[in-house]
């Protein structure tokens, strides 16, 4: 009897779980690598470091989701590296995993473009262990503004600053501006936290700058509805625990996000296929490499043009390579040549805050309440599984209507409790007491 051909799969984002599921009924053995056990929702990240959502609301189980797939094994690995000469997968700890094909989804990390040691005072936002930190970090800022006296140093702590206007950035700080104005107005007793200042700031000289410019105006426009300063132009010249420089601009700041930057996965390098400037691997219209065909690579870590135009690193873009790989790999079960990929645009949204975002949908563009609908309805319809659908919109229902976020908890997602700009640990907490979610 005849073995059935060995597919790995390493990451479990969007595109390694379509790809997974696309190969339910196909006669192969499926392995899925990753280094945590959970299917993460990106898109709503920010929601989880400012409050508004708990982690498991936007996260699954791998194993939960693909455990009625037969042909499928779940494991909880580290992938470190890809021998194509011997076709094996290199894991943390030594030991290998055969394939006969291979589909790359490892994803992207943060990018501060040669700062790296800006990362410890500005930490990124890519995993759920990324909003925890800085979930803390905001909100133990309120609560220093609080015990603080010195009017300059109180107001340091409840200065916030995004870098970066994609997106991401542009989410967050509506998301913080909303927090201090509306669900954080009658906590404190010493300062009102409507007085908080959020800057977001940009080096292109518009946000959303992937958008319509008709979009990125009215984005700006809902932005500074919300309280939310932007600076547009200027980009970040040094970054340290007491606040950062724009230009000859000091910004006395005590809590930085970084939402600039993105590079691909290191995963990728070892592949030995190459890699454009932030390492992202340039694959063939089959999501193959140019000079071996078992070998696919999928969402944000893959290159390719379009039309004269690069594939977007974007949730839709990475399910329909997922699926794609999965179809090719089928086709050369059977002998049958590969298909040329082809990215379907469904559109582009952003929300901003409280019935407040863009929508690019071609030749329908919306803003203001219509997108966010809009935008609400995809972001539910997306969700893994039935109760983080229905949880995730109860949670946006109770919010809506009185102004709260449930998930208001100081957590560490690393042992210790560290106040931010701290040296070292203050207030330890022993790792057997620690909190998760």
């Amino acid at each position: 009897m005849t073995e059935a051909p060995r597919v790995v799969i390493i990451g479990a984002g969007f595109a390694g779980l379509t790809a997974a599921k696309a190969l339910r009924r196909s006669p192969v053995q499926v392995t899925v690598v990753d280094r945590t056990n959970h299917h993460l929702f990106q898109p709503l990240l920010y929601q989880v470091a400012t409050a508004g959502l708990s982690s498991p609301d936007i996260a699954s189980p791998i194993r939960r989701i693909l455990r009625r797939q037969a042909n499928l094994t779940v494991l909880l690995a580290e992938a470190t590296g890809v021998d194509r000469t011997r076709r094996r997968v290199r894991l943390a700890g030594g030991n290998e995993l055969p394939y006969d094909y291979l589909i790359v989804a490892t994803g992207a990390a943060h990018s501060y473009f040669g700062n790296d040691d800006w990362e410890r005072v500005a930490p990124g936002l890519k995993t759920l262990d990324d909003a925890l930190e800085i979930r803390r970090r905001v909100l133990l800022a309120f609560e220093e503004a609080e015990a603080e006296s010195h009017p300059a140093a109180r107001a340091a702590w409840l200065t916030f600053a995004v870098i970066g206007g994609g997106p991401t950035g542009a989410e967050m700080a509506g998301a913080l501006a909303e927090l201090a104005r509306h669900t954080l107005r009658r906590d404190f007793r010493n300062f009102d936290p409507r007085d908080t200042r959020v800057v977001l700031v940009e080096a292109a000289p518009r946000v959303l700058p992937v958008y319509p410019e008709g979009l990125s105006a009215r984005a700006l426009r809902q932005l500074e509805d919300l309280g939310v300063e932007v600076s547009l132009g200027r980009a970040v010249t040094a970054i340290d625990e007491l606040g950062l420089t724009l230009g000859d601009e000091r910004l006395p700041c005590r809590t930085v996000v970084w939402a600039a930057g993105v590079s691909a996965s290191p995963l990728g390098r070892t592949l030995g296929a190459g890699g454009d400037r932030v390492g992202r691997v340039p694959v063939e219209s089959s999501l193959a490499l140019a000079d071996d065909e078992r070998v696919f690579v999928a969402g944000d870590l893959a290159t390719l043009e379009q039309d004269g135009r690069p594939v977007p690193g974007v949730a839709p873009a990475a399910i329909q390579q997922g699926r794609h790989a999965a179809l090719n790999i089928r086709r050369a079960i059977d002998e049958k040549p590969p298909v040329a990929f082809r990215y379907r645009d469904s559109g582009s949204l952003a929300t901003i805050g409280r019935r407040s975002a863009v929508a690019d949908f071609g030749r329908v563009r919306l803003s203001g309440l219509p997108a966010w609908l809009a935008w609400l309805g995809i972001h539910i319809f997306f969700l893994i599984g039935f109760r983080n659908r229905f949880v995730v919109l109860f949670e946006w229902a109770w919010s809506y209507f009185t102004f709260q976020r449930s998930a208001r908890l100081i957590l560490s997602p690393t042992g210790p409790a560290e106040k931010p700009g701290a040296e070292g640990p203050q207030d330890p907490v022993p790792q057997r007491f620690r909190l998760d979610e």
